[in-house]
C-alpha cells in the first residue's frame, strides 16, 4: 500500500454496526458470508476455515468460525462472547460486533451495540419475530442506534417465499411502532446461500431493494454525531515535566459533543470558572478545530485547577447538573438490582457513589407494555429507575448525546459493571 492509498483509508469514513437476534438465527454465519463475499478473507484464513470445517465433518465451509473464536464457541456452536471483525470495502471501513442471542448473554448485546451506528437484527424466517427479536429491537431503540437493518434469514428454507417475508415485516411494524426506531430498513437474505448479502439474489426477482452490503456502504451516518452541544470530559491531566515543555498544562480527553475552536470561551464545570482555548494537540499536529469522535488535548490562557472528571463546555450551553437522575436501564448482573441499593456510578470520566432511590416501572418484554406493580429487576430485565448521587454529574439526555447521557452502575464489592443506563 502506497503513501497516498494508506492517507485515503485512514481517512475513509468508518461504519460501526452490530449484530443480534435469537439463537442460530445466523449471525455468525452472515459476517463470515460478508467477509467472504467481500473479499475480506486472506487466503491462510480460508485454508484453516477449510480445515476446521472438514475437521467438523461438514460439507462446505462453515462461515461461522470466522467469529466464533472461542474454544467453548466453536464446540458448541454459539457464540458466547461479543467478537469484533475489521474490514474495508472501496467506500467505507467497517467494525462489526457480533453479539450472542442467548438470553442469559442480553449484556453482550448491550456491549456490542453501545457506539454502533447501525443495528443488523436477523430474523429466522421459519420462526418469524421471536422474544428475542423484541428484546434485542427495545435495546437497539434505547441505545438510540439511529439505522436498524432486518435481514429475514434462512430465506433458503422457506422456498424464498415474497409471502413470508411480508408476513414478518408486518409483524415487525406491528411492534416495532412502539419504539424510538428513526430508520428501519428490511432485507431477504441466505446467508448461507449469499442471497442479497453482497450479491443481488436471483432467487427473489420479486425484491427490488438493496443488498445488504449496499446499505452498509450507504447508510448516511455523518449527521448522528451532536456536533451542537459541546461537551468535553476531562480524561487526563498533561505535565511532561521536560524541558522543552517546562510550563505545558494540557487537558486530554475524547470531544462527546459540538465542536471546539481555537480562541472559543469555555467554562469548567463544577468549578464555573471560565478561559479561552490557547491551542488544540494531537500527538502530531496542532489543530484548529475538534469535533466527535477526535481525542485531543486542550490547552488554556488561563492557569486553572483541571483535574480528571472536570468537564469543558461552553458558557451559553450548558449541560443539565444535578445528582437526582432518572434513566432506562438494562439489568445486567445475575444478582438483581438491590431497593435502596448502593453503587459506583461511572459516568464519561467522573465516579461517584449513588443509591437507588426508586424503581419506578420495568418493561414486559413481550408486550412493551410498562409494569408498575412490579419492582424486582434482575439479569437481561429492563426498567426506569431513579438515583440520588453523592457528587453532581454534568448530563444531558440520551436522546441528545449517547456519551453525556449514558452511564454504568457498578458493584462496589466484586467491581462488576452491573447495570447500563441511559439518561430521561
Amino acid at each position: 500500500m502506497n503513501k497516498q492509498s494508506q492517507t485515503g483509508y485512514l481517512d475513509m469514513e468508518l461504519l460501526r454496526f452490530t449484530t443480534a437476534g435469537s439463537v442460530d438465527d445466523g449471525k455468525s454465519t452472515l459476517i463470515g458470508r460478508l467477509l467472504y463475499d467481500s473479499k475480506a478473507i486472506f487466503e491462510d484464513q480460508l485454508e484453516a476455515l477449510e480445515k476446521a470445517s472438514i475437521g467438523r465433518g461438514e460439507e462446505q465451509i462453515n462461515l461461522s468460525l470466522l467469529t466464533d473464536g472461542l474454544r467453548a464457541e466453536r464446540e458448541q456452536g454459539i457464540t458466547i462472547d461479543v467478537a469484533y471483525r475489521y474490514f474495508a470495502t472501496p467506500k467505507r471501513k467497517f467494525i462489526i460486533a457480533d453479539t450472542p442471542g442467548h438470553i442469559q448473554y442480553t449484556r453482550n448485546m448491550v456491549t456490542g451495540a453501545s457506539t454502533a451506528n447501525a443495528a443488523v437484527i436477523l430474523v429466522d424466517a421459519r420462526n418469524g419475530v421471536v422474544e428475542q427479536t423484541i428484546r434485542h429491537c427495545f435495546i437497539a431503540s434505547l441505545l438510540q442506534i439511529p439505522h436498524i437493518i432486518v435481514c429475514i434469514n434462512k430465506m433458503d428454507l422457506v422456498d424464498y417465499s415474497e409471502m413470508v417475508f411480508e408476513e414478518i415485516q408486518r409483524d415487525f411494524n406491528g411492534f416495532s411502532d412502539k419504539l424510538d426506531i428513526k430508520d428501519i430498513r428490511f432485507v431477504p437474505i441466505s446467508a448461507l446461500k449469499g442471497d442479497n448479502v453482497v450479491e443481488r439474489s436471483v432467487n427473489m426477482p420479486w425484491y427490488q431493494g438493496p443488498t445488504l452490503m449496499f446499505l452498509l456502504e450507504n447508510i448516511h451516518i455523518s449527521n448522528d454525531q451532536n456536533f451542537v452541544d459541546m461537551r468535553f470530559p476531562v480524561q487526563y491531566v498533561i505535565r511532561p515535566n521536560r524541558d522543552e515543555f517546562h510550563d505545558y498544562r494540557g487537558y486530554a480527553g475524547r470531544v462527546a459533543g459540538g465542536v471546539i475552536n481555537k480562541g472559543d470561551k469555555i467554562m469548567l464545570l463544577p468549578s464555573g470558572f471560565t478561559s479561552t482555548v490557547k491551542s488544540i494537540d494531537t500527538m502530531k499536529e496542532t489543530l484548529e478545530m475538534a469535533f466527535p469522535p477526535q481525542s485531543v488535548t486542550l490547552t488554556l490562557e488561563d492557569d486553572i485547577d483541571i483535574s480528571r472528571g472536570d468537564m469543558i463546555v461552553h458558557p451559553d450551553n450548558l449541560p443539565v447538573t444535578g445528582q437526582d437522575i432518572t434513566m432506562m436501564i438494562c439489568w445486567l448482573n445475575e444478582k438483581p438490582m438491590k431497593q435502596d441499593g448502593k453503587y459506583l456510578v461511572r459516568h464519561s470520566t467522573r465516579d461517584v457513589k449513588c443509591i437507588i432511590k426508586e424503581v419506578n416501572f420495568k418493561i414486559n418484554i413481550n408486550t412493551l407494555d410498562r409494569d408498575y406493580n412490579d419492582k424486582k429487576i434482575g439479569l437481561k430485565e429492563i426498567g426506569e429507575i431513579s438515583i440520588r448521587t453523592t457528587l453532581p454529574l454534568f448530563y444531558d439526555s440520551y436522546r441528545k448525546n449517547r456519551i453525556t447521557g449514558s452511564l454504568v452502575l457498578i458493584d462496589e464489592g466484586t467491581n462488576e459493571t452491573v447495570c447500563a443506563g441511559m439518561i430521561v
